[in-house]
């Protein structure tokens, strides 16, 4: 039958053999997955090894570094690599193997060695680099032109972050008097988190690229280990393909991250990053003053030479201009002289026909007069005539008018012993519109008798 142990025993066995085996410290390379420190300020770390194809995790141990070791270890590592101790970074660890029977399988970290780390991050930033020029992207950024006159600026940075405002008071206490329209887009700028929050930013910025001329990644102060974030592909894929130029002032001229590479520009602070956008200005007021002499140098030269050329044509037209009139000036005389002798001509000739046709009508109407006159006392005989005849004509009825009116004359009736009768100053003509007793007036050519009506 097999030997049969318990759990102990087992544990116990193991933790023999593991002392057997491995009876001093041993040097491990590994990732750390985790790391977590406590209130104590014990380290507690995960410690993982990938598939260097699939990038799978292929094995884990936990590990732990004392507070003590872990205060001198940690600013030690951190200063000399210049990055953060953290998950993601690959390092190279003196630990001692222990085995316990509660808690199973442990490592006790007591060293760390960073030239390790420092040659796998720099072996990480050469196939970021690589794969970055082979994907013919590392120099897009820089390929962008850069606006002549770059005046709205978006700005990666924390808001608390002292080179933002350094950045701000630079840019808008310039010497110049320049005027900028700043936009400031808050992220973490160093820690884990930092690549995935200034990533969000560029993608905010995106959303307005038309709005935007430049865009500016800045940060001040702060250890060399606070610059892993920026040794990034994501980041650096972003930042190479973003349609407007950006300027990194991450405050570190030590050492060169990818992002660094990338942008279009790398300043060495934010206070440098604002004095390289008034200067792009400034150098194009210099070419716009340039241009400016230049362009008065040009139109006062061309005036000065059509001042000369105009001179020299004066000069030269000046004789042959006089000539041309003095030509034409005789030219004009001989033409009024013949032209005044036309006139004096046609005026003769006209005159002379005028003559001729006063004459011809003055003839004409003395044959018309006298015609006219002959015509005329024939006209005033037969006028004469016909009035003669017409005056006995009417006289002889007007003798015979008069005639009749004195037979017909009332007085010369009255005396053939006819009367009148009237009643009430009218004539009488019937009897029956006079009654009895009405007086009437009988008038006779001797007088007037008065006389009532009587009824017979």
């Amino acid at each position: 039958m097999d030997q049969k142990f318990t759990l102990l025993e087992l544990n116990k066995n193991i933790q023999e053999k593991l002392n057997v085996s491995f009876p001093e410290s041993v040097w491990i390379i590994a990732e750390i997955s985790e790391l977590k420190v406590n209130r104590n300020g014990h380290c507690y770390v995960e410690l993982v090894e990938k598939d260097a194809i699939t990038d799978h995790i292929i094995a884990k141990s936990r590990a732990t570094i004392w507070a003590f070791t872990f205060r001198m270890l940690r600013p030690y590592f951190e200063k000399t690599t210049g990055r953060e101790l953290g998950p993601g970074i690959k390092i190279l660890v003196n630990a001692s193997i222990e085995f316990h029977e509660l808690y199973g399988l442990s490592l006790n970290i007591s060293d760390i060695d960073p030239n390790y780390t420092l040659g796998d991050l720099a072996q990480k930033k050469i196939e970021i680099l690589n794969t970055l020029e082979e994907e013919g992207v590392i120099n897009m950024n820089k390929e962008i032109d850069f606006p002549i006159v770059p005046q709205k600026i978006a700005i990666i940075s924390s808001d608390t972050a002292a080179g933002y405002q350094d950045f701000i008071n630079q840019l808008g206490n310039n010497n110049f008097g320049y005027k900028f329209y700043t936009k400031l887009f808050p992220s973490l700028m160093q820690g884990l988190q930092a690549e995935e929050s200034i990533i969000k930013a560029l993608e905010k910025i995106y959303n307005h690229e038309n709005f935007f001329d430049i865009v500016v990644i800045i940060r001040g102060g702060g250890s060399q280990a606070d610059l892993g974030c920026f040794d990034n592909y994501l980041l650096a894929t972003n930042i190479a393909q973003f349609p407007l130029p950006i300027l990194t002032g991450i405050g570190h001229d030590k050492d060169e991250s990818i992002a660094d590479i990338v942008a279009y520009k790398k300043l060495k602070t934010p206070t440098a990053v604002a004095e390289y956008i008034i200067e792009k200005i400034s150098q194009f007021e210099d070419k716009l003053i340039v241009s400016k002499d230049r362009i008065l140098d040009k139109v006062t030269d061309y005036i000065n030479d059509q001042r000369l050329l105009l001179s020299q044509i004066v000069a030269v037209s000046a004789p042959l201009v006089k000539n041309k009139i003095d030509k034409h000036y005789y030219e004009l005389k001989l033409s009024s002289e013949k032209l005044r002798n036309d006139l004096t001509k046609f005026y003769y000739k006209k005159e002379n026909d005028l003559k001729k046709v006063s004459n011809k009508i003055e003839k004409n109407s003395s044959n018309i007069v006298h015609n006219q006159s002959g015509r005329l006392n024939s006209i005033k005989n037969q006028i004469r005539n016909s009035s003669s005849y017409l005056i006995q004509k009417q006289m002889l009825n007007l003798n015979n008018l008069i005639t009749k009116s004195l037979l017909l004359n009332p007085e010369n009736i009255l005396k053939r012993g006819y009367s009148i009768t009237y009643h009430k100053g009218k004539k009488i003509t019937d009897i029956n519109k006079i009654k009895e007793n009405d007086e009437i007036l009988t008038k006779l050519y001797s007088g007037i008798i008065r006389s009532k009506v009587k009824n017979n």
